[in-house]
């Protein structure tokens, strides 16, 4: 009995510290109200980016039109220019020669015919003759060169700081467009459906489901080049156009001056759906480019970093503070 005794005590005193080490362990594990701080539901923090409603384009302007044979409304002031420089300039020109060596034919046909003329003249040169029929092309030649050089310097003047960078990129069969200065990835430019593009109002195999958004009275920087082929970048109605090549960083520059949506197409052939690459650029307010940029995700240059649905409003905060 007494060894029982001593056995029963040698364990109590064995197990004793193990029962309090278990205690405090549960007791340092045990949860809190106030140990866990309460985390906030990224849903209810996130800052919705506005919905961007596309305008509706308008018939006979930044498209083609049925008969047309002269340019599409130009939109920016090289356009109006070049525009100008061959109504004004070019046709007339071409249409006075054009007749002049008409009516020359027919007076050399009718005055020299053998029935009038049974002895032919031997005259071989006629000095006065040959100087006018020379210096008349060349003076002809210099004044159109300066009005064309003019264009040409236009077209290819440096941008300014402001203005919006876009990487173009052609693919087969599809663009794709990146705002580098506004933080928005490539997006990617394909032909609509028949079904989309009529019931968006748009011409079919013109409408496309990501336009190019630019804002309206600002340089645009399109930095152009190719992923596989040459392609061809190419609005007449902002007076663009542009080779994609692979390898080689082409840049043009446009300036719209009036809002609305004008298309284009790849002007090189380029494969079997080289007709199917069309091209929409919707010119809108500065406003509602910004609100256009929000809606992508991206940022105004200089502006704070704006959350999207996506992106929690102490994520893009934190973005911000970087």
């Amino acid at each position: 009995m007494i060894k029982l005794k001593r056995i029963f005590l040698a364990a109590m005193v064995a197990f004793a510290p193990v029962a309090a080490n278990a205690a405090v362990s549960a007791s340092a594990t045990a949860p809190t109200e106030t140990a866990t701080p309460a985390v906030s539901d990224p849903a209810a923090t996130a800052v919705t980016a506005p919905a961007f409603e596309h305008a509706r384009p308008v018939a006979g302007v930044g498209q083609p039109v049925s008969g047309g044979v002269d340019f599409q409304p130009q939109v920016t002031a090289n356009g109006e220019y070049a525009k100008w420089l061959n109504n004004a300039v070019l046709l007339p020109i071409i249409t006075v020669i054009s007749l002049f060596v008409l009516g020359l034919m027919l007076w050399i046909m009718v005055r020299y015919r053998a029935a009038a003329n049974p002895e032919p003249s031997k005259t071989t040169h006629n000095t006065f003759i040959e100087i006018v029929w020379t210096l008349v092309p060349v003076l002809i030649l210099a004044g159109v060169s300066v009005p064309s050089i003019d264009l040409l310097a236009r077209q290819y003047a440096p941008p300014p700081a402001d203005a919006v960078t876009i990487k173009v990129t052609g693919y087969q069969w599809y663009w794709g467009y990146e705002y580098p200065d506004h933080a928005i990835p490539e997006m990617v430019s394909r032909m609509s459906d028949r079904a989309t593009a009529e019931a968006n109002g748009e011409p079919f195999q013109l409408a496309v489901d990501n336009r190019m958004v630019v804002p309206v009275g600002q340089t645009v920087k399109l930095i152009v080049r190719g992923s596989d082929v040459i392609h061809s970048f190419a609005v007449p109605a902002l007076w663009v156009k542009m080779d994609a090549v692979p390898g080689r960083l082409n840049e043009v520059t446009f300036r719209a001056e009036q809002e609305g949506v004008y298309y284009g197409q790849c002007s090189e052939l380029c494969g079997v759906d080289h007709g199917y690459m069309p091209i929409a650029v919707e010119v809108v307010s500065a406003a509602r480019f910004a609100q256009w940029v929000a809606s992508k995700g991206g940022t105004m240059p200089g502006s704070a970093v704006v959350a999207t649905p996506d992106t929690p409003a102490p994520v893009a905060a934190a973005a911000a503070a970087r």
